[in-house]
């Protein structure tokens, strides 16, 4: 199944969630807003080698400007 990246139009919260398209954007989690699909962010994986993708995206480097794309 999919995994989507949505963004809230009244909070502008961002979250993911695994779901089948097309169906309807879901509520936003922290104020139940209106959300649009940001966009597919991987395919959802899995047991053992979902452990393998989280540590190689550990270890790469941040890019240290205060943006959104790092954790």
């Amino acid at each position: 199944m999919p995994l989507y990246d949505f963004e809230c139009f009244e909070c502008h919260a961002m979250f993911e969630r695994m779901q089948r398209a097309p169906v309807p954007e879901p509520l936003c989690p922290a104020c139940g807003g209106a959300t649009r699909r940001a966009y597919l962010a991987a395919p959802a994986i899995h047991g053992a080698a979902a452990v393998g993708r989280e540590q190689a995206v550990r270890s790469l480097p941040q890019c240290g400007k205060g943006c959104r794309c790092c954790p």
